[in-house]
C-alpha cells in the first residue's frame, strides 16, 4: 500500500482516567500506523488541571498553537474535585471553552446510540430503547456560556447579584441548523429544533431562523420544533421520535447528556466538536468522550475506554476522510461487545469482565490488517 501524508494527531489525555484512556487510543493509531500505512504523526501534551498543575494555567499557548496545526484534536477528560475552589478563569473546563472558542468550533455532535447486545443495561424497558440512533447536534460557541456581561457584582443591602447573558445572532444559528440539515439528509431527512421561546427572546429568534434556513435551502427535510424542557420529557417517553435534534449551547449540553444516559452508560459514546473551513480548506475539529474524568476510578485500569475509541472512529470519519477505516474500527468496538467483554460499568451476567487495556487488546484483534482488506 502507497503510504499517504503525514496526518497530526494532537493527543491531550488531561485529567482523571483521561491519561489511561488516551493511552490506550493511542496503541490504536499505531496500530494504524503500522498495519494501514496511514502515518498518523502522534503530538500529545497537557490540558485541564494536569496543565494547571505544572503551568497554572488550564491551557498554554504553547498547547492552543499545536491545536492550531493538527489535523485533529482528540481529548481525554478534564476537571476533578481538587480544582474547584480555583477562581473561575484557572478552573480545568475553561480549556475546553477556550479551545472551542478559539478554534472557532461551533456545531458539536453527539451520537446517542444504543448498542443492541447492550440493551439491557438502559434504565427504560427494551422495547422503548432497542435500535435508538440518536444525533444531537448541539450550538457550541454562543449562548450563556460565552455571552457578555458576565460574572458576579456586589449590590445594595450586603447581597450580591450573578450575570449571565444569552444572546444568539442570525449567523450562529443558521450555521449550527446548516450541519443538522446536513446531516439528516444522510440519515432520516428529519430534524427537531429545540428552543424556548415560550419564554425567551432568544428562543424566538432560533426558532424564526431554523425554518427560514430549512424553508429556502432544505425543503425535502422535516422539520419540526419543540420546546427544550417538553424535548428533556420526550427523550424519556418515546426517544425513537427523534433523528436529528438541533440545539443552543446550554440545552444541548442537558439534553445530550440525558440522551447518552439512555444507552447506559456514559462511556460508551463519543463526541465531535467541527468548526467551518479555513481558506486552504481545512476543518478545525476535537474529539472527545461524552464522559468526565471519574477520579473515583482513576489510575485503577477499569475505565471504559470504548467511547474514546469512537471518538477517534469519528476523527478517521470526520476530519481525516478515511471512512473506510472509521468503520473498520466501529465494527471491531462491535465485536467486542459480541463477544460477551465487558468493563465494569456495563458489566451484566454471563459476560465476561474485562480492564482497560484488556478492551483494546480484543479491539486490536478484530482490526483487518492490509492483507485480509
Amino acid at each position: 500500500m502507497i503510504k499517504v501524508k503525514d496526518r497530526k494527531l494532537l493527543l491531550l489525555p488531561g485529567d482523571g482516567i483521561g491519561p489511561e484512556v488516551m493511552r490506550e487510543v493511542k496503541k490504536i493509531i499505531e496500530w494504524f500506523n503500522k498495519h494501514k500505512s496511514l502515518d498518523f504523526k502522534i503530538e500529545e501534551d497537557l490540558v485541564g488541571g494536569a496543565s494547571y498543575d505544572k503551568h497554572k494555567n488550564p491551557i498554554t499557548d504553547e498547547v492552543f498553537y499545536k491545536a492550531l496545526e493538527s489535523e485533529a484534536v482528540i481529548l481525554g477528560a478534564v476537571g476533578g474535585p481538587k480544582y474547584d475552589n480555583l477562581e473561575f478563569s484557572k478552573r480545568p473546563e475553561r480549556a475546553l471553552l477556550k479551545l472551542r472558542k478559539e478554534l472557532k468550533l461551533f456545531a458539536n455532535l453527539r451520537p446517542a446510540i444504543c448498542f443492541k447486545q447492550l440493551v439491557e443495561a438502559s434504565s427504560l424497558k427494551p422495547e422503548i430503547i432497542s435500535g435508538l440512533d440518536i444525533m444531537i447536534v448541539r450550538e457550541l460557541t454562543g449562548g450563556i456560556y460565552f455571552g457578555e456581561p458576565r460574572g458576579i457584582e456586589p449590590i445594595e443591602n450586603n447581597e450580591r447579584k450573578g450575570i449571565n447573558t444569552h444572546t444568539y445572532t442570525t449567523s450562529e444559528i443558521q450555521r449550527v441548523a446548516r450541519v443538522a440539515f446536513d446531516l439528516a439528509k444522510k440519515r432520516k431527512n428529519k430534524v427537531t429544533s429545540c428552543e424556548k421561546s415560550n419564554v425567551m427572546e432568544a428562543g424566538v429568534l432560533w426558532r424564526e431562523e431554523v425554518q427560514a434556513l430549512k424553508d429556502k435551502e432544505y425543503s425535502k427535510i422535516e422539520l419540526s420544533h419543540m420546546l427544550a424542557d417538553n424535548c428533556a420529557m420526550q427523550l424519556l417517553r418515546n426517544p425513537k421520535q427523534f433523528d436529528v435534534i438541533v440545539t443552543d449551547n446550554l440545552f444541548g449540553d442537558i439534553l445530550s447528556d440525558e440522551a447518552a444516559m439512555l444507552t447506559g452508560s456514559l462511556g460508551l459514546l463519543p463526541s465531535a466538536s467541527l468548526g467551518t473551513k479555513d481558506k486552504n480548506g481545512k476543518t478545525r475539529s476535537m474529539y472527545e468522550p461524552v464522559h468526565g474524568s471519574a477520579p473515583d476510578i482513576a489510575g485503577k485500569n477499569i475505565a471504559n475506554p470504548i467511547a474514546t475509541i469512537l471518538s477517534l472512529a469519528m476523527a478517521l470519519k470526520y476530519s481525516l476522510d478515511l471512512d473506510k477505516e472509521a468503520e473498520q474500527l466501529e465494527k471491531a468496538v462491535q465485536s467486542v461487545l459480541d463477544d460477551g467483554l465487558r468493563t465494569k460499568d456495563i458489566m451484566s451476567k454471563n459476560m465476561k469482565e474485562v480492564n482497560t487495556s484488556d478492551t483494546v487488546s480484543y479491539t486490536h484483534l478484530t482490526l483487518p490488517t492490509n492483507r485480509e482488506v
